[in-house]
């Protein structure tokens, strides 16, 4: 099989997980009832690491 020439950090496994632990984070965000701040944030990081999952999704092995 071809050796790919992405950077191994740029391959489909590890933004897979980057991505995932941004939505896990924009929901938590979204969960906490402490600060206003990161509540207002929740849906734009959720909505970041969808977008990114969707994307990254298509990359490498």
């Amino acid at each position: 099989m071809k050796q790919s020439s992405w950077p191994k950090y740029l391959r489909r496994g590890p933004m897979e997980l980057v991505a995932c632990v941004l939505i896990a984070l924009g929901i938590v965000m979204l969960l906490q009832p402490f600060a206003m701040f990161f509540f207002t944030w929740s849906f734009v990081t959720t909505l970041l690491g969808a977008a990114m999952f969707m994307v990254v999704s298509k990359f490498p092995d």
